[in-house]
C-alpha cells in the first residue's frame, strides 16, 4: 500500500487532475482555447508567487481580449480545476487519517484518543458510560441559497474521488495504472460536458433529494463502523465488554423539507413527501443488506445449532426456497424482507401482503434474534459483521431516515393564533396585547381542552397551511414515531409567548396533551440577534417560572433545548460582538438551568464560513464555557458546506468523530465555569463595545452603504441564481436588516473581502490597546494562549484575513457608481483591514497569516491563482450585464463565476 499521507501524492494528483482537464479542453475546444488557459494560468501563478508586476500585465491583457465564448470556455476550465483540487485534497486528509490511524499513540479529535484522555484525567468507566449512555450528538442538515453544486456533478466528482483513492491505498500494476486514468479522463470529460448551472430554479423537493443522496451515501454507511470502531475500542480500553453495545447516541437531523422560515414552498405535502422519499430509501437499504446477508448466512442446523426464538422466526419464512428447509437463518431473513415489503406498502398508503411492522422497534427486535442465535452458537463474528451494522442503521435511521425539524418565524406563529383565538370568539385584542396580557391569554387556553380550531372555518391561507402542516407533523409521529420529527424551531424568538404560541398550535393537533402538558416533541426558542441574544437567559427564566411550561418538560425529562443563531448575530453586530455575545448567553443560561434543575441542550447554529460561526468543529466545541455541552450538542450544517464535510463518505466519517471527540471531551475533560482569568471578560467586553460601535457606525450608520454594499458585490445577481428554494431576502426591502443573513456573507466572499468574519476587530484592539499601554498586549497574549474561546476566535480570524485580497476587492469597489461613496467606504475597509491584521499578527506573534496553519497556508497559495481570474471576469460581466448588455453568455457568465468562485473558497457562505 502506498503511503497516502505525503505531500507529494497530493500534489502529484492534482497535476494529474490538472493534466486530464487540460487534455479535455484541448480535445473538446481546440489548441486556442486550451493556449489562452494555460497562458492565464501561468500568467496568474508567477503574479501570485513573486509580485509579478509583468505577469499581472499579462494576465489582464489574456483576460481583457476574451470574446464571449473564450470567457465561458476559461471560466468553466477555471472553475472545474478548483472543484477537481478540492476533490485531490480531500482524498490527501482521508489518506493522512489512514497514516495517523497507524500510529500506537491516536491523534487529537479521534475517539480512541479522547477516551484515553479521559481515562488518564481520572475518568471512571463507569463515567465514560454514563456519558454515552446520555449523550445526544446531532448534525443538522440544512438548505440554503448559496449552496451551488448540482447532484449531477456531485455524483462525477465521487466518482473520481473513489478512483483517486483506489490509486493512493492500492499498489497497482502499470496496467491497473492506465486504466485508472481512463476512468479518470472519463469522468473529467463527463464533467466538462456536464452544466454546472441548473436551468431551473431549485425546489424544496429536488433539495431534499440531494440531502437524502448525503444521508445514503455517507451517514447510513459510516455511523455504523463509528460505534463498531468505538465499541471495540472500550473494550481493548477495559471500559467496555465484549458484546456491549452502546446507545445511539448520534442522531442525524434534517430542516430539508420542513423548515418554512421565509420558504412558502415548504408546505404539508412537500414536507409528507420528504418523509415518503426517505422512508422508501431506508426501506431499501434495509432490504438489499438483507439480501446479502441472506446469501452470507448459509448456517445449517445439521450442523450448527440455533436458538428457539430463531426458529419460530424462520417458521415465519414461508414462500422460501426448499433449498433452504436447513438454513433457518437464511428463511429468517426472507421473513424479515417480507414484513419490510409490507411496511413500505403500508407506508406507501397500499395494502400490504403479509404483516408490517408497526414500529421500527419491531424490526430491530427481529434481527436480534438473528444476533442473539449467532452470538450464542459460536458464530460471534458473523454477528459482528453485517448484521452488526444494520441492526445499527435499523436503531439510528429507523424507517424515517433523518430526523426532520420544524421551524417557523415567530410572527407567523402570533398572527395564526390571533386569528385562532378572533374566530373562536376568545378575543380579538391579542396581537395589540402586552406580554403580560398575551401570557394570560395563552395560559388560560393551554388550561382548557376545548380546542380553538372551528372546523369548516373560512381561514387565511397562512393559518390554513400553518394548521395543515401541524397535522402533518402529527400524522408522522402517528405513522413514524415521534423519533421521526423530534423539534419545533421558533426563530426570531423573542419573549416566553413565543414559546407558549407554539404549545397552543401543538395542541390544537394532539402533539400536546391539554390535561397531562405531556408534549410529543421538543419546543426550541431560537434567539438570533445580539439583543435576542442579551435577552435569552431572562426569557428562559420566565418560562421556567411558569408552572404550566414545567408540567410540559416533565415530560421530556426536563430537558430543553435552545439554538443560537451565529449568522444573524453575526450580520448584526460583527464577528467579534457576535462570538462574545454567544458566549455570555451561553454561560448565563448555563446558571439559569442549573438553577431550575433543567438540563440544557445546545442546538448552533453555524454555517460553513467564518463570518457565519463557522470554523473547525473540534476547536469550536472545545472553545464553549464549561457546563454548555453537558454531553448533548446540536450543530447545523448548511448548503455547499453538507457536500464538502460529508460528500466523501471516509471524509464524513472523521467529521463525525471530531463532534463525538470534542463533544465527550467538553463535557469530561473541560474546566467549570467561565474563562480561566477573571480578567478574560472584562478584556473581552471591552474589546466587544469597540468592535461593535465599528462595524455598526460601518454598516448602519454609514449614508447609503446599502447602495455600495448592492454595486460592489453580486448580491442582486444571486438571487437570480438557481441555488436554492429560498428567497434571499424576508422582504422585498433593499434594506440589510432585512437581507438573510447567508447572501450577506456569500457576496462579501465572492469579491474576496470576507468582511463579516474581521471588520471591527482592528479598532477593538487599538482602543484597547490605547487605554491599556503595553499591558494591553501582555493581557491580549495571555488570552489568546490561555483561554480556548479567544483562541479559537483568532485562529478563525486568521483563516479568514488570509483569504482575503484588498488588490481584488478594489475592483468590485469600482463598480459602485458614486465616487465619494465609493472612497469613503472603502477607504474604511482598507484601513480596518491593516488594523486587524496588524492586530492579530502582534496578538499570536506569528511573522505571516497562517504562519502556524501550513497546511491551509499551502492550500491557499496552490489555489488562489485559479480563483483570481474568475475574479477579475466576475467583475468586467458585471460591469457588462449592468450596463445593458444583453448577450444571455454574459448572465451565463456571471452565474457561472459565482459558482467557480464560490466552490474554490469551499467555505464561502
Amino acid at each position: 500500500m502506498q503511503d497516502g499521507g505525503k505531500e507529494e501524492v497530493l500534489a502529484a494528483n492534482i497535476r494529474l487532475l490538472g493534466r486530464l482537464l487540460g487534455d479535455t479542453v484541448r480535445r473538446q475546444e481546440g489548441d486556442a482555447v486550451f493556449d489562452l488557459i494555460e497562458r492565464i494560468r501561468q500568467s496568474s501563478i508567477r503574479f501570485h508567487r513573486a509580485d509579478d508586476q509583468e505577469a499581472r500585465r499579462e494576465l489582464e491583457s489574456a483576460l481583457d481580449g476574451m470574446g464571449p465564448d473564450e470567457t465561458l470556455h476559461v471560466i468553466r476550465a477555471y472553475s472545474y480545476f478548483s472543484r477537481l483540487a478540492n476533490i485531490a485534497e480531500d482524498q490527501h486528509h482521508v489518506a493522512r487519517g489512514r497514516v495517523h490511524a497507524a500510529d500506537e499513540t491516536p491523534r487529537r479529535g479521534t475517539l480512541r484518543r479522547a477516551v484515553a484522555d479521559a481515562l488518564a484525567a481520572g475518568v471512571s468507566p463507569g463515567a465514560l458510560a454514563a456519558f454515552f449512555a446520555s449523550a445526544a450528538i446531532t448534525p443538522v442538515l440544512t438548505a440554503h441559497p448559496t449552496e451551488v453544486g448540482r447532484k449531477s456533478v456531485l455524483d462525477r466528482e465521487r466518482e473520481v474521488a473513489e478512483l483517486l483513492s483506489d490509486r493512493d491505498r492500492i499498489r497497482q500494476t502499470p496496467e491497473e495504472i492506465a486504466e485508472s486514468e481512463a476512468a479518470l479522463a472519463r469522468a473529467v470529460l463527463v464533467l466538462w460536458q456536464t452544466g454546472l448551472l441548473r436551468r431551473s430554479k431549485l425546489r424544496v423537493i429536488d433539495e431534499i433529494a440531494n440531502g437524502l443522496s448525503i444521508v445514503e451515501r455517507t451517514f447510513v454507511s459510516q455511523l455504523p463502523r463509528l460505534y463498531a470502531r468505538l465499541e471495540d475500542d472500550l473494550v481493548r480500553s477495559g471500559v467496555g465488554s465484549p458484546g456491549d453495545r452502546l446507545p445511539s447516541f448520534f442522531r442525524i437531523g434534517s430542516w430539508i423539507g420542513g423548515d418554512r422560515d421565509g420558504n412558502p414552498f415548504v408546505t404539508a405535502d412537500v414536507m409528507r413527501e420528504a418523509f415518503a422519499m426517505q422512508g422508501r430509501a431506508m426501506l431499501d437499504r434495509y432490504r438489499s443488506d438483507l439480501d446479502v446477508l441472506s446469501g452470507e448466512l448459509s448456517l445449517d442446523t445439521r450442523l450448527v445449532p440455533v436458538t428457539d426464538a430463531l426458529k419460530a422466526l424462520a417458521a415465519g419464512g414461508a414462500g422460501a426456497s426448499a433449498h433452504r428447509d436447513n438454513e433457518p437463518y437464511r428463511r429468517a431473513a426472507y421473513a424479515i424482507t417480507r414484513r419490510l415489503a409490507a411496511t413500505q406498502a403500508t407506508l406507501a398508503g397500499q395494502a400490504p401482503e403479509g404483516e408490517p411492522y408497526a414500529q421500527p422497534s419491531e424490526f430491530i427486535a427481529e434481527l436480534d434474534v438473528i444476533d442473539a442465535s449467532l452470538r450464542a452458537n459460536g458464530a460471534v463474528p458473523l454477528a459482528d459483521g453485517r448484521l452488526r451494522m444494520l441492526r445499527r442503521a435499523a436503531s439510528i435511521f429507523g424507517f424515517h431516515g433523518a430526523s426532520l425539524d420544524m421551524r417557523q418565524n415567530a410572527d407567523v406563529h402570533e398572527r395564526v393564533v390571533a386569528e385562532l383565538l378572533m374566530v373562536a370568539g376568545v378575543t380579538d385584542g391579542y396581537l395589540p396585547a402586552d406580554e403580560a396580557g398575551r401570557q394570560s391569554v395563552l395560559l388560560r387556553e393551554l388550561a382548557s381542552p376545548r380546542p380553538l380550531v372551528v372546523p369548516d372555518a373560512a381561514y387565511s391561507a397562512e393559518t390554513a397551511s400553518e394548521i395543515a402542516i401541524l397535522r402533518e407533523a402529527a400524522s408522522v409521529h402517528r405513522r413514524l414515531g415521534s423519533d421521526a420529527l423530534p423539534n419545533y424551531v421558533i426563530s426570531k424568538a423573542a419573549s416566553s409567548s413565543d414559546v407558549l404560541e407554539v404549545a397552543i398550535l401543538l395542541r390544537e393537533v394532539g402533539l400536546l396533551k391539554p390535561g397531562s402538558g405531556a408534549l410529543a416533541l421538543n419546543i426550541v426558542p431560537l434567539f438570533e440577534t445580539i439583543a435576542d441574544l442579551q435577552a435569552a437567559p431572562e426569557i428562559m427564566e420566565a418560562l421556567f417560572a411558569l408552572p404550566a411550561y414545567r408540567r410540559m418538560l416533565a415530560g421530556r425529562g426536563d430537558q430543553q433545548e435552545v439554538m443560537l443563531g451565529y449568522s444573524d448575530s453575526n450580520k448584526d453586530g460583527g464577528y467579534l460582538t457576535s462570538g462574545w455575545e454567544l458566549y455570555r448567553a451561553e454561560t448565563a443560561l448555563v446558571d439559569v438551568f442549573r438553577r431550575h434543575g433543567v438540563r440544557l441542550r445546545l442546538f448552533h447554529g453555524r454555517g460553513g464560513s467564518v463570518g457565519r460561526g463557522g470554523g473547525p468543529s473540534y476547536d469550536a466545541i472545545l472553545a464553549q464555557p464549561g457546563g454548555a455541552v453537558q454531553g448533548a450538542i446540536r450543530i447545523t450544517e448548511q448548503g455547499e458546506v453538507i457536500a464538502a464535510k460529508y460528500g466523501n463518505p471516509e471524509l464524513g466519517l472523521r467529521n463525525l468523530e471530531v463532534l463525538a471527540a470534542a463533544t465527550l471531551e467538553a463535557t469530561l475533560l473541560a474546566p467549570p465555569g467561565d474563562a480561566p482569568d477573571p480578567a478574560f471578560p472584562a478584556a473581552m467586553q471591552e474589546l466587544s463595545d469597540a468592535a461593535f460601535a465599528a462595524y455598526r457606525g460601518l454598516v448602519y450608520e454609514t449614508e447609503d452603504f446599502e447602495v455600495y454594499f448592492r454595486q460592489s458585490t453580486v448580491i442582486n445577481e444571486i438571487a437570480s441564481l438557481n441555488i436554492g428554494s429560498r428567497p434571499s431576502s424576508r422582504t422585498t426591502s433593499q434594506k440589510i436588516e432585512d437581507l438573510r443573513a447567508i447572501p450577506w456573507v456569500f457576496s462579501w466572499a465572492q469579491c474576496r473581502l470576507m468582511l463579516p468574519g474581521w471588520y471591527g476587530f482592528g479598532s477593538a484592539v487599538r482602543t484597547y490597546r490605547e487605554r491599556r499601554g503595553e499591558a494591553g498586549l501582555v493581557m491580549l497574549r495571555r488570552m489568546g494562549r490561555d483561554w480556548p474561546f479567544f483562541r479559537a476566535l483568532l485562529s478563525n480570524m486568521d483563516m479568514v484575513l488570509a483569504k482575503t485580497n484588498l488588490a481584488i476587492a478594489s475592483r468590485y469597489a469600482g463598480m459602485v457608481e458614486d465616487a465619494g461613496l465609493r472612497e469613503h467606504v472603502f477607504g474604511r475597509i482598507r484601513d480596518e483591514h491593516g488594523a486587524a491584521v496588524g492586530a492579530l499578527l502582534a496578538i499570536t506573534e506569528q511573522s505571516a497569516l497562517l504562519a502556524e496553519n501550513p497546511a491551509l497556508a499551502r492550500s491557499i497559495r496552490n489555489r488562489f491563482p485559479y480563483i483570481d481570474p474568475l475574479n477579475h471576469v466576475q467583475v468586467e460581466l458585471l460591469q457588462r450585464h449592468r450596463a445593458g448588455d444583453p448577450d444571455p453568455r454574459v448572465v451565463t457568465g456571471i452565474h457561472l463565476t459565482i459558482n467557480g468562485i464560490a466552490s474554490g473558497l469551499r467555505n464561502s457562505g
